[in-house]
């Protein structure tokens, strides 16, 4: 639970009521490669802290399956249209590689935020900055060349090519493996 602790400790310090408060709704997972984490069609109850490994948002329009986004190590992974209108998501989280979470439950969480309303500060915090990333995540999509878009990709995380199958990369930038194999080509 450590990673989790240092992971908010960032965001913004706890006391130690609220570390022991929040470690009492956790548990840790783990997950082969390639298994999913929330099918699709799942309702979220669940936050995910990834400790290890690589996970994907994904979903499928017209068969074609679709990279929404990247979860690399230490970071939140979560489908946060299902968790907050209790619908099930037209989209899952899968892993790319064997990977160690801890799972936060997140009706068990809610409820600690009376007694402990720092844990409520940090968890907006991080939703908020998940939001913003998803803006960039648009805009990004609007307004960059899909070279562009990879470029900041690799500048972001410069081992996914060494870790995601380049058909998600591809997916992900909005373009064919074609497409793709055509920008790293001109690297």
């Amino acid at each position: 639970m450590q990673s989790l602790i240092k992971y908010l400790n960032t965001v913004m310090p706890l006391s130690k009521a609220s570390k022991e408060a929040l470690t009492g709704v956790c548990k840790e997972l783990h997950f082969k490669k390639n298994s999913d984490v929330q099918p699709i069609g799942h309702t979220c109850k669940t936050i995910y802290f990834l400790k290890k490994g690589l996970a994907r948002i994904y979903y499928f329009k017209n068969e074609i399956d679709i990279t929404e986004s990247f979860s690399f190590e230490n970071n939140i992974v979560v489908r946060f249209e299902s968790l907050f209108t209790g619908r099930p998501s037209k989209k899952g989280i899968q892993v790319l590689e064997d990977s160690d979470f801890i799972a936060i439950d997140a009706n068990q969480l809610f409820k600690l935020y009376t007694k402990h309303p720092e844990l409520e500060r940090v968890f907006a915090r991080v939703f908020e900055a998940a939001h913003v990333e998803t803006i960039n995540r648009i805009e990004s999509i609007q307004f960059h060349t899909a070279e562009e878009r990879y470029n900041a990709l690799l500048k972001e995380a410069p081992n996914v090519i060494k870790r995601v199958p380049l058909k998600y990369i591809a997916s992900y930038l909005g373009i064919t493996p074609v497409s793709l194999s055509r920008i790293r080509a001109q690297k």
